[in-house]
């Protein structure tokens, strides 16, 4: 027999599994890890909206972090690890899940690589509000904002990290943090490109590169403060663009350092990747004035680049003689 007791106003509480040990200590800035169900009260029962173990995450939520929904706050703060609870709330205090849930299956499908249909990149815990009456571009949650219901949670608590055991997310650290962070990421990609771990590697070139954004985001450009986060990001664009090269996402090359080339014009790194990129992508006459112009910035890569331009000049032979071919089958094809 499940123990019914009260949590909050208009909220109670069925322990299904009782968990284990003592309650945690949530302290502001604790992590608890766990997985849900969530179900709308119906005339003929209850109806399933969302359950993580088959969106296949489980939700993070940070303590004293002024979540969206609250209440879910004071619901965990209630439950032992490996404890099971059901929730059933009254419709005035869940009128935002509608909001959390659709950034929540919106992070998942971000982490699995899917298309969202919210292009709205911040994380589920950390997001302005919206009016009821807006879409999310999920048609049972439309239909919870327009007509709210009563709401039943079941809720099983994973586990709770107290801050400093558990590694922050981008969005959960400070300014300071955020550039501090900056150069270890920086250090975890050099050692991984290293081990030959392009793709990781460029993962964590690309993660201190928004670090980067985001704090410039907060600074005038032009100041000296935006000047200074402007040129640390050239060194990491480099890198990433290396890693990209030897990925063969030759587009993504260009992308950067032409960026680089915005910032620092006279890039022989960023003028040489491009080249190269430029080459493999089929751009000959832009890949052939990259390359001349690294080698007339650094007379050490003459030997270099004079061995990709005549490579370059027998591709573009055999391409001719390619086309040639096909303007003559296609012509002897019309006479016949």
């Amino acid at each position: 027999m499940a123990d019914q007791t009260s949590v909050a106003p208009k909220v109670s509480k069925e322990i299904i599994y009782p968990g284990e040990g003592d309650i945690p200590r949530y302290e502001n800035g604790s992590k608890a890890t766990f997985h849900f169900k969530v179900y709308k009260k119906t005339t003929k029962g209850r109806k399933l909206l969302d359950c993580s173990k088959t969106l296949g995450q489980p939700f993070e939520l940070l303590i004293g972090k002024k979540f969206k929904l609250e209440i879910w706050e004071e619901m965990i703060k209630t439950m032992r690890i490996n404890e099971v609870a059901r929730f059933t709330c009254d419709k005035e205090i869940v009128r935002g899940y509608h909001f959390v849930s659709k950034n929540f299956r919106n992070a998942v499908k971000q982490s699995k690589g899917e298309h969202s249909k919210d292009h709205d990149h911040h994380h589920h815990e950390h997001s302005c509000s919206l009016s009821a009456v807006n879409p999310t571009g999920y048609a049972d949650l439309d239909k919870l904002a327009r007509k709210p219901r009563d709401l039943i949670f079941e809720m099983e608590l994973m586990s709770v990290d107290n801050p400093g055991q558990y590694e922050k997310e981008t969005w959960q650290m400070d300014p300071s943090e955020k550039l501090s962070v900056i150069p270890k990421l920086k250090q975890e990609g050099n050692e991984l490109y290293a081990k030959k771990e392009y793709e990781a590697a460029a993962d964590k070139y690309a993660k201190a590169l928004g670090l980067l954004e985001q704090l410039s985001l907060r600074e005038k450009p032009g100041d000296d403060e935006w000047v200074q986060l402007d040129k640390m990001k050239i060194p990491l664009l480099l890198n990433y663009s290396q890693c990209k090269l030897l990925l063969g996402d030759y587009y993504e090359v260009i992308r950067h350092t032409s960026t680089v080339l915005e910032k620092d014009n006279d890039n022989v790194k960023a003028i040489y990747r491009r080249a190269k990129a430029h080459k493999a992508c089929w751009n000959p006459d832009e890949a052939k004035n990259d390359f001349k112009r690294a080698a007339e910035l650094d007379e050490s890569l003459k030997k270099a680049v004079k061995k990709e331009l005549d490579e370059l000049e027998q591709m573009i032979k055999e391409q001719n003689n390619d086309d040639k071919d096909k303007l003559k089958k296609l012509f002897s094809s019309r006479c016949v």
